[in-house]
């Protein structure tokens, strides 16, 4: 018997099979597809019902293969929604969270009610495209979706009502809202009154493991396949990288590396002190029991944009050979804040980094090599940065630190982090997302005990390079270089 994940990222998404034999699991991709954002006139949505369709495929896939699925479950990215209406139709696409509607409408959101309160009554980091966010964009502008609006679905809970038909918010997903309570443990009334929401909009939440519903009828009948349970997930892809995370302590720190980079560590009780305020700390809903004390990066975006836009030059280069350029370069010729706004945004980021090098008193790096590397340390000394915030907030000290998820294969940047940091990096498994989405279904039916064996189980299934911290002297320069620069010294 298979459980069935899917993972779904920013850019990309996977059906992926797991099976369990003695004390590995065995993980096989059955299929994977493009999740491209599509532009409309000014406003740029998700392709959910794109979405739905390869979810679909990937159910035929395992049918074709006579791959019998005992449970499946959704991870994916945070705080985007759909607004379902009367009759039980989704309202308009979801809009994406680059999208530009919500430009403008945190800051006018805080003049209203101060940050302080916000963070004290949801624990999450302060990001323009939060769903409080997007949603007060939605209200100013007199948008139909809400005003026709009955349920708001996370975008894991929308697909997850699409094959189910029932409606239910997933816990960790919905903390990424800032419209949650943890400490209350529900959505916080007072605040969504405050803001002009209507409080039918968020239904039941219910934690990762729960079984949810099956394949509905209309399902099996178009598919031709019998009914299979359906789990949540952590459906956020974040909290199931980190159930992934083959630590063997109890106090560890992680770094999940994609698309966006996010470090932290498990606590027990949500963070809610001035400093983490001050430093932009979230608190985000965990596993079993945990919240996700961690901080946003912006990550390899900024190099997957820069990509995208020499190829648009003509300029066409694989990420290896991207790699070894980078190799080739200076070292600490340039340095940038990758968490700075300017790089948020898609666009011309090759010409966004020789901005801020200006900006701030530095020669920009001249050709492709000296970019990437330029994108690569600074990213590197930005997660020693945050290490150390962490050590901070947690009360903790880490032997090192664990890297997950598909950035690890950049085994530069994983070498220069264990540089940067001057402590072990232990990198792997790189699916992490979605080997976290099989372990909590295991969990859940009871063929794990608990998150500890799942992580010991990840730990002798796949491969965890090690890598030592070199060149002390010459990172620990660049750290202090490095702080001169981003404005922390």
């Amino acid at each position: 018997m298979s459980v069935l994940a899917y993972d779904l990222g920013a850019s990309s998404g996977r059906a992926v099979i797991g099976r369990l034999k003695d004390t590995t699991m065995e993980v096989e991709e059955l299929h994977r597809f493009s999740n491209d954002p599509v532009q409309v006139g000014n406003r740029l949505h998700w392709d959910i019902l794109r979405l739905l369709h390869e979810m679909k495929q990937g159910l035929l896939k395992a049918k074709h293969q006579k791959v019998t699925i005992k449970s499946l479950a959704i991870d994916s990215w945070a705080v985007d929604f759909g607004m379902i209406g009367n009759g039980g139709e989704l309202i308009g696409n979801p809009y994406h969270y680059r999208d530009h509607h919500t430009d403008g409408i945190m800051e006018q959101v805080l003049s209203n009610i101060p940050a302080k309160e916000i963070f004290g009554r949801t624990g999450i980091q302060f990001l323009p495209f939060n769903t409080v966010y997007q949603l007060a964009a939605l209200q100013q502008a007199g948008s139909p979706i809400l005003q026709a609006g009955k349920n708001l679905l996370m975008i894991p809970d929308l697909l997850r009502y699409f094959l189910c038909g029932e409606m239910v918010h997933e816990f960790t997903n919905a903390t990424t809202t800032q419209l949650y309570n943890p400490v209350e443990g529900q959505w916080d009334a007072t605040l969504i009154r405050k803001l002009g929401f209507k409080e039918s909009w968020f239904g039941q939440v219910v934690q990762p493991g729960t079984n949810v519903g099956k394949l509905s009828s209309a399902l099996q009948h178009e598919l031709g396949m019998a009914s299979i349970p359906i789990f949540t997930a952590a459906e956020h892809d974040t909290a199931s990288a980190v159930v992934a995370v083959p630590a063997t302590e109890r106090s560890f720190a992680y770094l999940i590396c994609g698309t966006w980079s996010l470090m932290g560590t498990e606590v027990q009780e949500p963070v809610l002190s001035d400093m983490a305020l001050d430093l932009n700390f979230t608190n985000e809903g965990g596993a079993y029991g945990t919240f996700r004390l961690l901080k946003n990066i912006m990550g390899l975006w900024i190099l997957q944009e820069c990509r995208r836009e020499w190829e648009r030059a003509g300029d066409v280069y694989s990420f290896p050979e991207l790699i070894q350029l980078a190799q080739q370069a200076p070292s600490f010729f340039t340095m940038i804040d990758p968490d700075d706004p300017l790089f948020l945004p898609p666009g011309n980021m090759p010409e966004r980094i020789r901005k801020y090098a200006l900006q701030t008193g530095q020669k920009p790096p001249e050709g492709i090599g000296a970019v990437v590397r330029c994108i690569l340390e600074s990213l590197a000394l930005k997660y020693r940065v945050v290490l150390e915030w962490t050590e901070r907030l947690s009360g903790q000290a880490f032997q090192g630190l664990h890297m997950v998820g598909g950035g690890i294969h950049n085994t530069l940047l994983c070498q220069w982090t264990a540089n940067a940091i001057g402590k072990p990096v232990w990198a792997g498994p790189a699916e992490g997302s979605a080997i976290g989405n099989l372990a909590v279904q295991w969990i859940a039916q009871g063929d794990l005990s608990d998150v500890w064996e799942a992580r010991q189980v990840i730990r002798d299934s796949f491969l965890i390079t090690i890598y030592e911290p070199e060149q002390a002297a010459m990172w620990e320069e660049a750290y202090g270089q490095f702080r001169r620069v981003v404005g922390l010294e």
